[in-house]
């Protein structure tokens, strides 16, 4: 995967503590085009890596633009992207990846955002706009001042098709949730992005109405990390370079194999974008990420290392 130097070109205040960075190549050339839905990697000076979705007007290769959320918890990521980065400042990007695509098949699109999870909906709903689709926006926020992007989203191009919910209490939400999401339109499909009990409390009310394949989502927060988590050390075999090692109880596959000089390939190791994707030759993965999907978790021929352990005493992987 190739990286791009990148300028920082211009910063926005959307809320108090949601700003956003727009991004323009270094030496002017045009950056690599990308689909709604898309995120980068960001790379950090301190090393740390952290994923933010593209919600430009269009990827048109022009600019990207992320906003970041200060989060009062920050493991550094937002904390330095809020106080340290400046305009003109040079960063390193990840070219754009896509776990969230619009569905061109579908009749309708409902999508249904919470908090900063509006980013990738919003590059969404501006491609829909363009085209003259179907499509509606539910956005639940805390209130009018803690909503980002309410500006664009009350241009023209969006008039009667955005719906704005401010600081519902959880049963309300349940309430609105059930509202929209009891009859599902013939052709439409659904997209959601927020935090976990959002995106749960729709899974769960959608179930059964809304079929598997046309609920899409796009996480953007992490289930436990495998230190917070209970279990037993387990053995991993790799497949082709004839390793073999004890995975530790609380520490992944991942930091394992690392710390034993082996080369994988990691990003978030949050188990949410997908790099560390590795195939399972043999033996029964424990899945904790938010990449795969449940099928693909059923089926139990890939796992997530970075945050994904064994619930069998061994693994082979295809490595």
């Amino acid at each position: 995967m190739n990286n791009i130097d990148v300028r920082v070109s211009r910063i926005c205040t959307e809320t108090d503590d949601v700003r956003t960075l727009e991004f323009e190549a270094v030496r002017g050339e045009r950056l690599p085009l990308y689909a709604p839905g898309s995120h980068i990697d960001v790379y950090l000076p301190s090393g740390l890596v952290r994923q933010y979705s593209l919600c430009d007007r269009n990827g048109d290769g022009t600019r990207y633009t992320i906003a970041v959320k200060l989060e009062p918890e920050s493991r550094g990521g937002s904390a330095y992207l809020h106080e340290q980065v400046h305009e003109g400042d040079v960063l390193r990007l990840g070219t754009p990846r896509n776990n969230f695509r619009l569905h061109q098949s579908a009749d309708h699109h409902v999508l249904m955002a919470a908090g900063i999870g509006i980013t990738p909906i919003l590059s969404m709903a501006y491609q829909l706009a363009a085209e003259g689709l179907s499509f509606e926006i539910h956005y639940f926020t805390r209130s009018h001042s803690q909503t980002p992007f309410r500006t664009a989203l009350s241009e023209p191009d969006f008039h009667g098709k955005v719906d704005f919910y401010h600081g519902l209490a959880p049963d309300a939400v349940q309430l609105k949730l059930r509202g929209i999401l009891q009859k599902r339109q013939k052709g439409a499909h659904l997209y959601l992005c927020g935090p976990r009990p959002f995106m749960v409390a729709i899974q769960t009310i959608a179930h059964g109405d809304w079929p598997a394949e046309t609920v899409h989502l796009e996480n953007f927060s992490a289930p436990k990390r495998p230190s917070e988590m209970p279990g037993e050390s387990f053995r991993v075999r790799l497949a082709r370079s004839g390793g073999e090692y004890i995975v530790p109880a609380r520490e992944s596959i991942a930091a394992t194999l690392v710390r034993n000089g082996v080369n994988v390939s990691l990003s978030c190791e949050l188990g949410i974008c997908g790099s560390c994707l590795t195939r399972v030759l043999e033996g029964q993965p424990e899945h904790h990420d938010s990449y795969l999907s449940d099928a693909e978790k059923q089926a139990g021929d890939k796992m997530m290392i970075c945050v994904s352990r064994a619930s069998t005493e061994a693994l082979v992987l295809d490595l």
